[in-house]
């Protein structure tokens, strides 16, 4: 019996269409090797108005997969106040909804048992364990450990145990971030001090940035490879010289990833709070307590 030439022509007509749909669903369902996402710095410590709003407006524009903050998301410090400001947060992140936010405990944020239970409400991640503020995800090939050390200018023996719980259980991921509010390593990566467990932990699980909030002032530390950054202020108070060449302004970074690559650009606001200027990490290299200005942040 033969099949009309109508019907067979329908057949024939319905497999491309067939075809392209696998293909496009196998690619949704692909993980994704190249993204962007967004760092934020401090939003409070002296909040300057409208500051952190502009930061996401132009954050925004970049249509990144998700943002990351160093935390200090609420002025805080007061129980009495504390929720309100919490929600006062979540208006200001309202058109923004659709950009996962990944919040990193600052010492704004937590203070208390009262605040903690708060952050744990309005900023918990899924993956956060109970009664615990540090956490850690994935997206794609990159893996990102947020510490908690909003309490302390030091990382406790309990957030390393889990920075090496954590690294060791995602050491085939290729690309590491580690986030933490305070820069505990300040010090030691200014005197190239190899010695603190934060960076054999770092060098031996191969991360590539460990970042950090809490001084407003953007700069850069290279230890053996592994390069620390203190990010500038998304709405903080400018301290220090308050001038753009020392690491001053408000701003966001925006981070590729291609395969292992990272490419970091730090974008200064545009006017009327900056000049839209564009920069590396390493412009803002520190090394021995000096500031080694060697790109655009001295035009």
């Amino acid at each position: 019996m033969s099949v009309p030439r109508s019907l067979r022509d329908w057949r024939f007509a319905i497999l491309p269409l067939a075809l392209w749909v696998w293909l496009l669903g196998s690619r949704a369902a692909a993980p994704k090797d190249s993204f962007q996402f967004v760092i934020l710095g401090d939003r409070t410590g002296e909040a300057q108005p409208g500051v952190y709003e502009r930061v996401w407006q132009e954050a925004a524009a970049e249509d990144p997969a998700f943002v990351l903050s160093v935390g200090d998301s609420i002025q805080g410090l007061n129980d009495s106040t504390a929720e309100t400001e919490w929600r006062q947060f979540e208006q200001i992140l309202t058109p923004y909804r659709r950009f996962p936010l990944y919040l990193a405990p600052g010492n704004h944020d937590i203070w208390s048992v009262r605040s903690k239970m708060l952050f744990q409400k309005y900023a918990a991640h899924p993956s956060q364990p109970p009664q615990l503020a540090h956490y850690s995800f994935d997206y794609s090939r990159a893996h990102f450990t947020i510490l908690d050390n909003s309490r302390s200018d030091s990382l406790s023996p309990e957030e390393v145990q889990f920075l090496e719980t954590d690294l060791e259980t995602h050491k085939n991921q290729p690309v590491k971030f580690i986030v933490s509010h305070r820069p505990s390593w300040l010090v030691d990566a200014m005197l190239q001090n190899p010695g603190p467990r934060l960076h054999q932990l770092a060098k031996k699980y191969g991360v590539q940035y460990v970042v950090a909030g809490h001084l407003h002032q953007m700069l850069e530390v290279d230890l053996e490879g592994v390069r620390y950054l203190s990010m500038a202020s998304a709405g903080g108070h400018l301290r220090g010289t308050m001038q753009y060449r020392d690491g001053w302004f408000f701003g966001y970074a925006l981070v590729g990833v291609r395969g292992q690559a990272i490419d970091f650009h730090i974008k200064e606001l545009k006017p009327p709070r900056g000049q839209g200027r564009v920069t590396e990490p390493k412009d803002w290299l520190k090394a021995g307590g000096a500031l080694k200005v060697t790109g655009a942040p001295g035009r």
